[in-house]
């Protein structure tokens, strides 16, 4: 074993050396994702490399395998690792780019689970918007666009019920972030949304008949900043996506009791 302190490398692909240092405090697996998200950080692990197998890094780090093992299966949980068993050039626990999917459901459960003031949550979600609305209007072609037509045409369809007309107000809101042509926004832009679908729901159901005037409103919204995009005024669609979802904010009774 390594004396404690010292630091050890290991080759990895491309000819670059890892610094793995031994982790001496409590909860180790922790220590690991630290060491493994400190050498990304740096550059020095990159998508496609390959961490050294279960056995050496535990060695390098100087903690036990289960450590390793417990470490490796976080980081795959999140997409950042994808591991195979066997031999190969497959084999084994290789960097990966982290899916878009996977980092709108980081961002969704951390905004869930942290409990936010919703102030502070409808001034983020403007801020992404009005971004997301500008980048639309000046890069969303015709296929970028009719996504957002189609959640339009749901939500006026006579008859739609508030789950679903939530549903398409999500879809909505996501289709202009997937137009906007800018990935990390896009991704912000939809966590975040998501992140109230059920707050949103819960009050259009605690509104009783009221929600069908509030449902006309957003409607209204909705169509205002359609057009605004699809016109390429990417000023316009910014202000009036900031504008819809203060005055929605204001509309629906976030703090209606249970």
């Amino acid at each position: 074993m390594a004396e404690q302190g010292a630091t050890d490398t290991e080759p990895i692909a491309g000819g670059a050396e890892a610094p793995w240092r031994p982790v001496t405090r409590s909860r180790s697996h922790e220590l690991v994702l630290d060491q493994i998200e400190e050498q990304i950080l740096a550059g020095t692990l990159r998508v496609g490399d390959r961490l050294p197998g279960e056995r050496d890094l535990a060695s390098h780090l100087q903690v036990s395998r289960s450590a390793v093992r417990e470490a490796i299966r976080g980081l795959e949980a999140q997409g950042v690792v994808r591991s195979s068993v066997g031999s190969g050039k497959d084999a084994g626990t290789v960097v990966s780019a982290l899916p878009s999917a996977a980092l709108t459901r980081l961002l969704r459960l951390h905004v869930a689970l942290a409990n936010f003031p919703m102030l502070d949550v409808i001034a983020a979600r403007v801020m992404l918007e009005r971004s997301s609305a500008t980048l639309a209007a000046e890069n969303a072609g015709a296929d970028e666009l009719e996504p957002i037509r189609e959640a339009l045409e749901g939500m006026d369809e006579p008859g739609v019920g508030r789950e679903r007309f939530n549903d398409l107000d999500t879809a909505f809101h996501v289709a202009i972030a997937e137009a906007s042509g800018n990935r990390l926004v896009a991704d912000m832009t939809i966590a975040l949304r998501d992140s109230m679908r059920r707050p949103i729901l819960r009050a259009l159901e605690v509104m009783g008949s009221e929600w069908e005037t509030v449902a006309e409103q957003l409607r209204a919204d909705h169509h205002a900043i359609f057009e605004a995009i699809e016109s390429g005024d990417g000023a316009l669609a910014a202000d009036r996506v900031d504008q819809h979802i203060r005055s929605a904010h204001a509309a629906l009774p976030f703090d209606a009791p249970d």
